[in-house]
């Protein structure tokens, strides 16, 4: 489009008004104006939520108005570049759907009848409603929902409260069995970002970890690098994934018999001597007790069970263990599969240290042993009452188990859970039996929600307080703890829109209201920010201006005599026979025990993730919608044939329960197994507030009627469902 520039000041109003209008031109102007050199972009460095791998970012900001975001440079986790879901920030920065000002419900739970109100008043009901149920029931009968950057502002508030009813569900649907099998392994977990160093990798492996759909920005970065400089590639996945596309080995298991492709893989390692003695013989104990066990997993016994052939689980251990240690068992992201999982994610880790691969370059490098103090507060009040959030799981994690609390909200045993705080999480889509979770918020006397968009957990509220965008607002200082220190900046890059407000300020002032002021000692979350730099000794001034900064001499990513390991396991060491699993009465090595299959007419659900979509974050996101509006149920071709299902037309996925989906297009395609079904995760929301998502795909959870709770950690096991596939009529 040719345009003068009288044309373009007449049209934007700049000619009567001044540039500080045009933040209401239609951007293609606004680019149009900076070229002719009329207006002068700023930079400003931040740090992205669309996921929560944290990239750093810098957006291009024209006369207030947001246009670009690119990778920050000097960032680890971006590098300069950001995936799509990243640039989709500006798509969630001006949502038309996003949620503008306090809503409070008044009508019943689930039929979206809102009003608007002030500030003063939502806050003020809010927290009238929770020292009602403090005095009545204690502190303890309020529980926090909480992921990514909310936590950092809404866990102090709880806390302060006087509650540790706190779940995550980035512990008991998600990382939780991983992190728990390496922590009973090597005394601590592979990290988030993993601390996998594919780039000196001769071997990668991964077991169900479908990078470049998954879209960890650097992890993606290193991957596709450790391929380009020759590492070999095992993909065990029962579909055939985009990273199965790149394997030298692709083993199409099948679904829920991985525990004993890893015991065959194990017992390869040991029986044909192609572990690390010298390094077990330095850093580990109960390699006989292992032996033992496994001895009987022999690759013909895993073919019965896996369907992978015996001759390819042989080659596919001696690749490791000639490549060793520079290999990389990718430890997976999304763990809760089955219900043992983590013995499975032991069995990850165990093979790992029989490689010698843990602390060496092309394995899993040791995190940095720099750290940041996040600053002094006040101690918060001892709970009065034992939480509930472990659900009685010897070795649940900090971040609790969600449905120990939901469980509890609904029977009001061993106490009575009354209220729900919810931020950055929809629950409805997160947790397993959504009936369950509605049951649970209808036995509640104050449901409130903390989001950005009207999303199903949020349109079920008393109360939803609108926070606004990662770019409109400070959060806590990122940590990283790669193979250095790492501090990033999230800083606004314009103001608030809207009557919206960030986190930390939504808190205080509730903070205010709840006679907790004096753990909110700050009158900025700048403030707060500055203080703790001076303490650590960081120049806020460079950090502002970087965005990212790397704390020099931390990096010791590798074993060496001057930098040993220190695990902080029971014993010390390596525990390849887990004495704490054995105390508790669990076996010390895994054990594989068969799970049950579909049944006649049916196929185990399976689901995953899609590279330009976070959860059900991103659904209704107008960038990323318009590059995967819906999701697609997969279904193996010679099934869909069989079935009189066509490629491109909608059916309806009915489990095993009776629980049925909303439509959903047939994918029919060779690259699956004939056993099972996949789909993307996230979609089939129901407000009707997002205006692009609504109804559109259907909701796997939705079909998640049953789980299987894993005994060691609480983990709920989610691949245990069956569904058939039924024409839409």
């Amino acid at each position: 489009m040719k345009l003068s520039r009288r044309t373009f000041l007449k049209s934007s109003g700049v000619a009567t008004a001044g540039l500080a209008v045009a933040t209401a031109v239609p951007e293609k102007f606004l680019l149009w104006a900076e070229e002719a050199g009329l207006i002068k972009a700023t930079y400003v460095p931040t740090f992205c939520e669309i996921c929560f791998w944290k990239c750093g970012a810098i957006a291009k900001v024209l006369n207030g108005r947001v246009v670009k975001l690119d990778g920050n440079p000097v960032h680890g986790n971006s590098r300069g570049k950001l995936c799509a879901r990243g640039n989709g920030g500006i798509g969630l920065l001006y949502d038309k759907d996003r949620l503008k000002s306090p809503l409070i419900n008044v009508g019943k739970r689930g039929e979206g009848k809102y009003r608007k109100a002030s500030w003063d008043e939502a806050l003020g009901l809010v927290a009238e409603k929770m020292k009602g149920i403090k005095q009545q029931h204690g502190p303890e009968a309020m529980a926090l929902f909480t992921h990514g950057a909310p936590t950092d502002h809404f866990l102090p508030l709880l806390s302060a409260y006087g509650t540790q009813n706190v779940g995550m569900p980035s512990f008991a649907q998600c990382r939780g069995p991983r992190d728990v099998g390496y922590e009973l392994t090597f005394g601590e977990g592979p990290g988030s970002p993993e601390r996998v160093d594919m780039i000196n990798s001769k071997v990668i492996v991964l077991i169900g970890s479908h990078l470049g759909e998954n879209m960890h920005n650097s992890q993606v970065q290193d991957f596709t690098e450790g391929l380009g400089r020759g590492a070999k590639l095992i993909v065990v996945d029962p579909r055939f994934s985009i990273a199965a596309g790149k394997a030298q080995q692709w083993l199409p298991i099948r679904p829920a018999s991985d525990l004993a492709l890893l015991l065959a893989w194990i017992n390869i390692i040991i029986t044909e001597g192609m572990y690390d003695r010298p390094y077990l013989d330095q850093f580990a104990e109960g390699f006989s007790d292992l032996a033992q066990a496994v001895s009987h997993c022999t690759p013909q016994w895993a073919e019965q069970e896996t369907d992978i052939p015996a001759a390819q689980i042989m080659e596919t251990a001696r690749m490791m263990g000639q490549n060793a240690p520079a290999v990389t068992i990718h430890p997976g992201r999304h763990a809760t599969w089955y219900g043992d999982d983590v013995q499975r994610s032991r069995a990850l880790a165990i093979l790992t240290a029989l490689l010698g691969s843990w602390g060496r370059s092309g394995g899993l490098f040791m995190a940095t042993k720099g750290s940041l103090t996040k600053g002094e507060s006040k101690p918060f009040p001892e709970p009065g009452k034992e939480p509930l959030n472990t659900g009685g799981y010897p070795f649940a994690g900090a971040e609790g188990v969600t449905q120990a609390i939901r469980e509890a909200t609904i029977s009001g045993a061993p106490y009575p859970i009354k209220g729900w705080f919810v931020s950055g999480t929809n629950l409805l889509k997160a947790l397993p039996d959504q009936k369950r979770t509605l049951e649970a918020i209808n036995k509640l006397d104050l449901l409130v929600v903390v989001d950005v968009m009207p999303m199903d957990t949020a349109m079920m509220a008393d109360v939803i307080l609108p926070e606004c965008s990662y770019l409109e607002r400070y959060d806590a200082l990122a940590i990283g703890k790669g193979k250095s220190l790492s501090v990033s900046l999230r800083q606004p890059v314009i103001k608030p829109l809207y009557e919206s407000q960030p986190g930390w300020w939504i808190a205080k002032e509730l903070a205010n209201r709840l006679d907790l002021a004096d753990y909110f000692p700050w009158t900025t979350y700048e403030e707060k920010i500055k203080a703790q730099c001076v303490t650590a000794g960081i120049s806020y001034d460079d950090l502002k201006k970087l965005g990212s900064l790397t704390i020099p001499d931390t990096a010791a990513p590798y074993i060496t005599p001057e930098n040993q390991p220190v695990f902080k396991t029971a014993s010390g060491k390596i525990e390849l026979s887990s004495k704490e699993l054995k105390e508790k009465g669990f076996d010390p090595v895994p054990v594989y025990v068969r799970h049950p299959q579909p049944p006649e007419g049916f196929f185990r659900l399976t689901y995953g993730r899609s590279a330009v979509h976070t959860f059900s974050r991103t659904t209704n996101n107008p960038a990323l919608n318009e590059l995967y509006k819906e999701n697609e149920v997969w279904i193996n071709a010679k099934k869909a044939q069989a079935l009189g299902l066509k490629n491109g037309e909608y059916v309806l996925l009915i489990n095993q329960d009776g629980a049925k989906s909303n439509r959903i297009r047939v994918k029919a395609t060779q690259r699956i197994r004939e056993d099972m079904v996949y789909m993307v995760h996230g979609w089939g929301s129901t407000p009707k507030e997002l205006s692009r998502s609504s109804l559109k795909g259907a909701d796997d959870q939705g079909l998640v009627t049953r789980y299987a709770v894993d005994p060691i950690a609480g983990s709920t096991g989610m691949r245990v469902n069956f569904v058939k596939l039924q024409k839409e009529a």
